[in-house]
């Protein structure tokens, strides 16, 4: 054993020694108070740097100028007409964004009593309260309240169940009955026809008074609610969707744009299609003069943040990581974009045009001046060719008609909306062979939206607390293993259809709504469970039911989600625009109810007997 007298030489080299780096950015440092010369950026060898500019190619350029100034002649065509999925061309105003009149829905305070939003319908009595407290005919308020009450709930009563099974939608009616005026049934007498004075007894200019009142009551419910036109109707319950038809006024003809597979949310432009006019073609006489517009300004330069500047000695910030974008062999778009920011991003022009919402505008001549006084008239991008060679950026699909205009729609700015009021899942199940509307979002008669699982059940307990006592039957034991079912049974919120075959053809199948039977203890005549939402009660609420049909093509096999939510947002004029409206979105899949006919279970084995 050798004797190491000195460790740290002998163990020290096989570590690895901290080191500490000092990195120095290399900058001009002047050596005189004046910066003149250092902010020169001086070249020695201006030789060399031309020897490369010439190897990598860079004097190989076209004799062109820079566009000094441009001159552009456009014209503009304004909508005239809007059209629903049924009904006639009205004509198209800018009073309103265009989603709120496409997707309006109904007053969820009138058409369905009980069953509406009483929490809406008493802050509307309210409002009919002040107004003719205001005009001095409080004495007056007794029989509005007997004209227009709140009817008390009966629990034992057949048509109340629905309501009076839940405690919240319950306990507001007690608070409101006789204490209240019902704003919604004001409303419904008087959008009929009605007069704001019948039934009421006083001196005639009380009367005239009243009855004027009414008219500014209407007046405020349509300023706080967009409510549908009866002549446009635009939702299609047979395809879940919208469906509607703007149409502007061309130098020709007149010319329709069609959204028939809206599904709510944000209308923009590219839900519409260019198709043939149903209009018939104006006279000479009849036709607008399209003067054409034309303005002249100087060409800006297309910029971005990071873009890469060609001017030496110029540095980009950098907020554009080009070399980050990992595009894949059929990602066109990516190395497109690529493409445009890395060599082609000078080469274009920013040329502004202002057009009025709600218009389809046309560039009818462009013409740009360069540096040298060359003046050139530039072409359109795309031919008159093959389909594939007319593609634009924003050109509108051609469906029956071509039009090449650029569509500015008058949609909503970004605004607000509510969490859904109503939502209906539309799924299929495999295993029972069915389509299922489930109710996953139920309003509640006092206004609360509440989960459908909850609300199906509360009602189902209810029913059996009204089924008289009877006594068990007797349990007859067998030696037998299995359990005979005939039907199982489902939740109150999920509502079949079945498939049916589509009138006069024996091959097209439809989807009919359909009713699941309440099967109680005891209860031999089980009645059918109803939905309970404004989507699947399409029909029911009528004098007469009808039946409800779904387009089978229109349930995915991912299923499909329409939820029923309130729209909010501010219009040109910054006035307030409310209105109800269904989105539609995809569903995330199958799903299984549980439905099974016939079924044999194992019968349980008798466990060992209880402790006294």
């Amino acid at each position: 054993m050798n004797d190491v007298r000195d460790v740290t030489a002998t163990v020290m080299p096989w570590f690895p020694r901290p080191t500490t780096l000092m990195w120095n950015r290399l900058e001009g440092r002047p050596r005189a108070r004046d910066f003149h010369r250092a902010l020169k950026a001086e070249i020695r060898d201006p030789l060399w740097l031309l020897t490369r500019q010439w190897q990598t190619g860079e004097f190989i350029a076209e004799d062109a100028g820079s566009p000094i100034i441009a001159k552009v002649a456009y014209t503009t065509d304004q909508l005239t007409d809007v059209k629903g999925a049924k009904g006639p061309q009205q004509p198209f105003t800018l009073d309103l964004p265009l989603e709120a009149a496409t997707e309006a829905l109904p007053a969820p305070f009138g058409p369905r009593g009980r069953a509406d939003d009483g929490a809406l319908r008493l802050s509307l009595g309210r409002r009919w309260q002040k107004m003719v407290r205001d005009a001095g005919h409080d004495g007056l308020m007794d029989q509005f309240f007997s004209l227009y009450p709140f009817v008390p709930v009966d629990p034992d009563a057949e048509g109340d169940r629905a309501i009076a099974a839940h405690a919240g939608a319950f306990q507001f009616y007690e608070a409101v009955a006789g204490r209240a005026v019902d704003g919604g049934a004001i409303w419904a007498h008087l959008a009929d026809g009605g007069d704001a004075a019948n039934g009421i007894s006083s001196s005639p200019p009380v009367l005239s008074e009243i009855a004027a009142l009414g008219g500014h009551f209407l007046e405020f419910v349509r300023a706080q609610f967009v409510l549908p036109s009866d002549e446009i109707e635009t939702w299609k319950p047979r395809h879940l969707e919208y469906g509607v038809e703007v149409g502007a006024t061309d130098r020709p003809t007149s010319g329709a744009l069609s959204a028939p597979e809206y599904r709510g949310g944000r209308l923009d432009w590219f839900h519409f299609d260019a198709a043939p006019a149903e209009a018939t073609p104006l006279a000479d006489g009849e036709r607008p003069v399209h003067g054409a517009v034309v303005t002249s300004f100087i060409p800006a330069e297309i910029e971005f943040d990071g873009m890469p500047n060609t001017r030496h000695w110029t540095f980009e910030e950098g907020l554009v990581n080009f070399g980050d974008i990992r595009p894949d062999t059929t990602d066109i778009a990516k190395l497109l974009l690529i493409e445009f920011g890395l060599i082609y991003a000078n080469d274009w022009f920013l040329l502004p045009i202002t057009a009025p919402i709600g218009s389809l505008t046309r560039i009818e001549g462009l013409t740009v001046t360069n540096v040298f006084g060359e003046r050139f008239l530039i072409d359109p991008a795309v031919s008159d060719g093959s389909p594939s060679d007319r593609w634009q950026m924003f050109r509108l699909s051609d469906k029956g008609r071509t039009d090449d205009r650029l569509f500015l729609p008058p949609a909503a700015p970004t605004g607000l909306e509510s969490a859904p009021v109503e939502a209906v899942a539309l799924v299929r199940d495999e295993v029972a062979n069915m389509v299922w509307g489930v109710e996953k979002t139920v309003q509640m008669a006092d206004g609360r939206p509440r989960p459908g699982r909850e609300v199906g059940h509360e009602l189902r307990v209810a029913y059996e607390a009204q089924l008289p006592s009877v006594a068990s039957p007797p349990t007859i034991e067998n030696e037998a293993k299995v359990k005979y079912t005939l039907q199982t049974s489902v939740g109150e919120h999920w509502i079949p259809f079945v498939p049916v075959h589509m009138e006069n053809d024996n091959r097209e199948i439809q989807l009919q709504r359909a009713a699941m039977p309440r099967l109680l203890p005891g209860d031999m005549t089980p009645l059918p469970v109803e939905p309970r939402t404004r989507l699947l009660r399409e029909g029911l609420d009528f004098a007469s039911p009808a039946p409800y049909f779904i387009a089978e093509e229109e349930v995915e096999r991912a299923g499909t989600v329409v939820e029923t939510r309130w729209q909010r947002c501010r219009w040109l004029d910054g006035r307030v625009v409310l209105w109800l409206s269904h989105q539609r979105k995809t569903g995330r899949g199958e799903a299984a109810s549980g439905l099974a006919f016939d079924v044999l279970d194992p019968k349980p084995k008798p466990g060992p007997p209880a402790d006294p």
